[in-house]
């Protein structure tokens, strides 16, 4: 009787461990589709900005326009993979009697306060709105310009823009390497999910028939 009920209990976690795996499968497919998507509607031909747009129904949209590069700009603490620490440059940009914010690009640290092109420009980037500030994101520091989460609302409080930002793909300068917007950085974790899922069924037979072949040798 005590053989039964362990070989129905194992098999319950064990049908567990095995959906949670299969279910964890097909969240992969879904956020491969939606990452193809994303990449798809970020490499579509560029468009004028719209005149209200939504930062649900606009993120990632690819737009163009010719304007003024204007004077004053945020140093955005950022890290990247090839150069290291620097600053993503936020400056105002003057287009069709509107301010909007723009993402020039990554410089190193020793650039932060180096002069940079100002002035008639054209632009191609996407607008975005990133989601950066979390609990352990350290406080602004207007006075010393060091800012570390983009969030266009206060960005453009401090520019006198509207809370538009866009991600530049073409350069604005030559001293600035452009960080165009990509789907690289939402997370796609499934597979490890998964893996794990079925990793801890595997252990489970494992611990299963461990545990069966003690009882019968007990019982012998």
């Amino acid at each position: 009787m005590r053989v039964i009920i362990t070989i129905i209990l194992s098999i319950a976690v064990l049908a567990v461990f095995l959906s949670l795996g299969t279910w964890q499968l097909r969240r992969l497919e879904w956020k491969q589709a939606v990452l193809a998507e994303i990449d798809a509607r970020i490499s579509a031909a560029p468009v004028a900005i719209p005149a209200d747009p939504n930062p649900e129904a606009d993120r990632f949209l690819p737009v163009t326009a010719t304007g003024v590069m204007g004077e004053g700009e945020l140093h955005v603490l950022v890290s990247t993979r090839d150069q290291g620490a620097g600053f993503r440059i936020i400056a105002p940009f003057e287009v069709d009697g509107r301010r909007v914010l723009v993402d020039r690009g990554y410089v190193r640290v020793t650039a932060k306060d180096a002069p940079r092109v100002t002035g008639p420009i054209d632009i191609t980037g996407n607008l975005h709105w990133p989601d950066e500030r979390s609990d352990s994101t350290p406080a602004n520091d207007p006075d010393k310009n060091y800012w570390y989460a983009r969030e266009v609302a206060v960005m453009a409080e401090a520019l006198g823009t509207e809370p538009i930002l866009i991600i530049a793909r073409s350069e604005t300068d030559p001293s600035v390497s452009p960080l165009p917007v990509t789907s690289q950085g939402i997370p796609n974790d499934h597979l490890e999910y998964a893996m794990t899922w079925f990793l801890l069924a595997a252990t489970w037979i494992v611990m299963t028939g461990f545990a069966l072949w003690r009882m019968k040798r007990r019982t012998n």
